[in-house]
């Protein structure tokens, strides 16, 4: 019976220097070895051309590397693009390049699916079927920064966690990645490009604080009334906005660093000035800015982008406020590849 071999790229640099001493090898060749594996994202063992072809055919022997394979790539009117990920197992998860004059941001994946349930997004509407590990995390960010060289002439600049899953349910993953993004021995990316959006997960946003994390936080809000947040998003009743509130605070308090709100408008859901009063109260808290986004239907449901009137009346009152808010526009909605519509439709 063949044994199932381990994926190389969950070993620390330390643990391959010990493989390749108990092989009866030098332990720089584990530093080498690292280096294809992150440095240079190399997805096999024979691209290994400076170690000898008896250690290549040992490392084939003993471990294999997962990596990720872009299944399909559609690219929008608007330039944004997007990639279906085949996993080693065969899921499919999706990432999205999205271009401005000035920058390239990839937007990745945290899991296959979600574990959450929130009513107006199409990804909640596939089950979670697993947490993506490091490296297929990694990969995403490296496919991406390929495509804004290839594409725009220039390296991937933004990082955000917004696609598919909720990455405060993937931790360790998720932290193992951003490590090796923003290492010299990865990607070498500053952490302060990239923000990891939550849709409220209290603890684990108090747990990012004491992990003392150099990214940005975002949090997926919606609505500031307790009822209505948790009909657009069911499992917000095991989080409740005064705990939120308190975990905001913590983060603030532990990092310093503003709180980007992710907030979307709907028709007859929250574009009532109750809505507005209550955003602009729980804005007060803590240091935040607020991005207003427009709403891609995923189907002809309850969930509507409200008017234009609707969305000026919480900048008015935002403004009125001293708060910073701007309204996100929508890219790459012709292919699917718009917030909330990522839903493996290939």
């Amino acid at each position: 019976m063949e044994i199932e071999k381990k994926d190389i790229r969950s070993l620390t640099k330390e643990q391959l220097r010990d493989f390749f001493v108990a092989n009866g090898d030098k332990a720089f060749r584990g530093n080498q070895v690292y280096e294809w594996l992150w440095s240079k994202a190399s997805h096999n063992f024979e691209d290994m051309t400076n170690v000898s072809k008896e250690t290549r055919s040992m490392l084939e022997n003993n471990f294999v590397i997962n990596h990720i394979m872009v299944d399909q790539m559609q690219r929008s009117e608007d330039g944004t693009v997007k990639n279906a990920v085949r996993l080693h197992d065969g899921l499919i998860v999706e990432s999205v390049l999205i271009p401005t004059e000035t920058r390239t941001t990839a937007c990745v994946s945290s899991q296959v699916g979600c574990s959450l349930d929130c009513n107006f997004c199409a990804t909640a509407r596939l089950k979670r079927m697993r947490n993506l590990e490091p490296g297929e995390i990694y990969d995403q960010v490296v496919a991406i920064d390929r495509e804004s060289r290839l594409y725009y002439n220039r390296p991937l600049s933004n990082i955000v966690f917004m696609g598919m899953g909720e990455p405060l349910m993937n931790y360790n993953n998720v932290m193992k990645a951003i490590a090796m993004i923003t290492s010299d021995e990865g990607m070498g990316m500053s952490p302060k490009r990239i923000t990891v959006s939550t849709s409220g997960v209290s603890k684990m946003i108090k747990k990012m604080a004491d992990d003392d994390v150099k990214f940005k936080l975002a949090v997926s809000l919606h609505s500031a009334i307790e009822e209505t947040r948790n009909h657009i998003m069911p499992f917000t009743k095991n989080f409740q906005l005064p705990e939120l509130r308190e975990a905001l605070q913590y983060w603030y308090q532990k990092t310093k660093s503003k709180i980007t709100y992710e907030y979307v408008v709907w028709k007859g859901i929250n574009d009532d000035q109750a809505s507005i009063d209550a955003l602009v109260k729980f804005c007060k808290y803590v240091p935040c800015k607020v991005n207003l986004i427009e709403y891609n239907p995923i189907d002809d449901g309850e969930f509507q982008q409200a008017s234009d009137v609707s969305i000026d009346n919480y900048i008015k009152e935002l403004a009125k406020n001293d708060i910073v808010a701007k309204v996100r526009r929508s890219r790459g909605k012709d292919i699917d590849a718009a917030c909330g519509q990522l839903a493996n439709k290939s």
